[in-house]
């Protein structure tokens, strides 16, 4: 029997990639339904048509009900080409007269699996459709050395099988591990998987009551060991032989092992590769489906990030922050409870999704018991973390990347905000206002950047007092902003977001010269040993050029180095402590000192704090508030003062309020002091007219 195939696809494409997959059989090509319906009415032999369904001019369906109209054309099986998840398509387009369908893209294998079980029935029926005494040799060589399993039911009723005539060929028994006898004493609906049966029972009724003519399906069947083997079967009904009122063939072909690829693909697809858990791709389908199914009950998502890992990764490597991000997943699927998934959709965060909790106190609870146990767990690393909450409508139409970016939002507001590491913040209206002013605060230091006559971004300076000498040491110059639109923005506000967008780059190296400027000014009044401290952010200490810029602006505004002095927040060194290292020492050689801000808080390892090329450590202000306490013999204050001169460094006691804290400060050796009680940041005619009472 000569078997011919129509392809019929709009895409030239497609059609090259079929051809070449099914190259051993005999290929005729159409661009459209109108040149498919030419072509099978110019050749009879045509028996197997791959149609697409979308098409312009002519689509699929069309054609379909052509086919359907006309009986020449009951020779011929069509098989539907959709693309990915468009059930609907296939519904109507099996409705419509094809006895299968191929989604696209195209699996090569599944392809193949299918048009050889067709080729095979349309061989069989081809045969049973002659005469028995021309064909009976032909038709016992197909059925027993057939490639595919076959079994034929004649007088085959779901309710009384034993008077059933069935034939099994040895394909069949080989595929599902049956003997014909077992087959027969059993029937198809025993050895079949529960999960698949439904489906089966329901199509062979219909193929029973005639509703139907034929049906495939990708079912499982249990072999004797209870191991399971997936095949793609075709059943179709054979035409009623003497008393024998309902006759069916069934043709399966073993596709376990294209099966058994799927799977694993599919799971590497939807899983992160690391941790086991539900990745971002699965993420976004999950919410997509459950987006379209009705549900009044609440819903929520709620965001760990552990961002702050990252900061670890040069001390300790990647494997290293690896291994802690996998033993966050083994402890957070504990608290996968009922009605709630556990997805890991990047690196350094996952995302809870919770349905059906009774209302905002229990998510809080529930929040309250994953920042406690992811306390503990990191609490030896010295590292923290958010939490970030978005409750969604039951008719949430937010796409994944909105949801994301609101999460991302709350836990780091949450970081940001709260005292404690990993304590929940929902995203509302307040956080969203909060966000918008954030966009707010970018758009005008972006406009800044690029504006050099501007006074909305200027310096105020804070005095820092000698105790050995009773006068000003020198000021710390204090970056601060006011714009037309926004009014005064704290530097706490700004300078997060400046060095999150790398702004502090340009704005760092204008609060330089502004403060340099001043510098040049004291020195025409005559106060040539007043020193003038600037903050410099790490993002500024790595930059390849920061060095060589900081120095040509030194030489070019004539400004003596050993005037200035550079402050950098002690937890800078946990992430690149040696190339940081490495930048102050350039830095200090010139003259220039450098200084570690809020210490004793940030950077912990006192073993390294003598390598570092510093000169001065700025006590932080919670050891000097502890001070105010009555039984100060307990205060480590100066435990501290002591250590540092150990360490050969003098010692500026910041946040200093009150004159018991400087009495305090002064009986222990503390160098130099800051705070309110000396005087609160100033503007530099302020700052000359305090300093002209000190130097009279």
């Amino acid at each position: 029997m000569i078997i011919k195939i129509l392809v019929v696809d709009d895409s030239a494409t497609d059609r090259v990639i079929i051809s070449s997959m099914l190259s051993g059989y005999n290929i005729i090509l159409a661009s459209d339904g109108n040149e498919a319906i030419t072509k099978i009415n110019q050749d009879p032999e045509i028996n197997l048509v791959i149609l697409d369904i979308n098409m312009p001019k002519m689509n699929g369906f069309q054609v379909l009900e052509i086919l359907q109209n006309d009986e020449k054309y009951n020779h011929l099986r069509v098989i539907i080409l959709t693309n990915y998840e468009e059930f609907e398509n296939e519904i109507k387009g099996l409705k419509a007269g094809a006895v299968d369908y191929i989604r696209k893209p195209i699996n090569i294998e599944s392809l193949k699996a299918r048009i050889d079980v067709h080729v095979e029935l349309l061989k069989i029926q081809n045969v049973l459709e002659e005469k028995l005494n021309e064909t009976s040799m032909t038709f016992d060589m197909i059925f027993e050395h057939a490639p595919i399993g076959i079994t034929v039911s004649q007088n085959y009723d779901l309710s009384c099988i034993d008077k059933a005539i069935v034939s099994v060929n040895p394909m069949f028994m080989e595929i599902t591990g049956r003997s014909k006898a077992e087959f027969v004493k059993l029937g198809w609906e025993k050895i079949t998987h529960p999960d698949d049966l439904m489906e089966d029972m329901e199509n062979f009724k219909k193929l029973q009551s005639g509703d139907i003519k034929n049906y495939s399906m990708e079912k499982r069947y249990l072999k004797p060991d209870g191991s399971i083997v997936w095949v793609y079967m075709v059943i179709a009904a054979i035409s009623p032989v003497g008393d024998h009122s309902f006759n069916y063939i069934c043709l399966v072909q073993d596709i376990t092992k294209r099966k058994e690829t799927e799977s694993n693909l599919k799971y590497i697809h939807e899983h992160n590769k690391l941790t086991g858990l539900y990745n971002r791709e699965y993420m976004e389908d999950f919410l997509e489906k459950d987006s379209q199914v009705p549900c009044p009950c609440k819903k929520a998502f709620i965001s760990v990030n552990l961002s702050t890992l990252n900061i670890l990764t040069s001390n300790f490597g990647f494997l290293y922050i690896q291994n802690l991000v996998k033993k966050s997943a083994e402890t957070l699927k504990h608290y996968c409870i009922e009605k709630c998934i556990l997805f890991h959709p990047y690196e350094n965060q996952f995302v809870f999704y919770l349905k059906n909790y009774r209302d905002k106190e229990e998510l809080i609870e529930y929040c309250d018991k994953l920042g406690n146990i992811l306390e503990k767990l990191f609490v030896s690393e010295g590292i923290g973390g958010g939490l970030g909450i978005i409750e969604v409508e039951c008719n949430n139409k937010l796409t994944i990347d909105q949801i994301m970016k609101k999460l991302l939002v709350a836990s780091e507001r949450s970081i940001n905000v709260f005292d404690k590491d990993f304590r929940a913040c929902f995203y509302d209206e307040k956080l969203e206002a909060l966000v918008d002013r954030d966009g707010l605060i970018r758009q005008e230091l972006s406009r800044l950047v690029d504006n050099n006559d501007n006074m909305e971004l200027y310096l105020q300076y804070q005095p820092i007092y000698d105790l050995s000498t009773d006068k000003i040491y020198g000021f710390e110059a204090l970056a601060r902003l006011k714009t037309e639109k926004l009014g005064s923005v704290s530097p706490v506000e700004f300078i997060p977001i400046a060095e999150k967008t790398k702004l502090i780059i340009p704005l760092g190296e204008k609060i330089i010269i502004y403060a340099f400027h001043f510098l040049k000014r004291l020195k025409k009044l005559g106060y040539d040993d007043v020193a003038i401290s600037i903050n410099v952010s790490a993002i500024q200490l790595l930059r390849p050029d920061f060095t060589e810029r900081l120095f040509k602006i030194i030489n070019d505004m004539v400004i003596d180095p050993c005037n200035v002095n550079i402050e950098i927040t002690e937890s800078v060194f946990v992430s690149e402590y040696e190339r940081i290292n490495n930048v102050i020492k350039t830095i200090n050689n010139t003259g220039i000192h450098i200084a570690i801000d809020d210490f004793g808080t940030g950077y912990s390892s006192l073993a390294r704090e003598k390598e570092l090329n510093v000169d001065c450590l700025k006590i932080d202000k919670y050891f000097i508030d502890k001070l105010m306490e009555e039984d100060t013999d307990k205060a480590i204050t100066s435990d501290i003062i002591s250590m540092v001169h150990k360490l050969g460094h003098y010692a500026i006691a910041e946040g200093v309020e009150y004159k018991k804290q400087m009495d305090y400060l002064k009986i222990h050796g503390c160098d130099k002091i800051q705070g309110y009680l000396i005087g609160r940041p100033l503007d530099e005619d302020a700052a000359i007219e305090q300093l002209s009472k000190c130097f009279p």
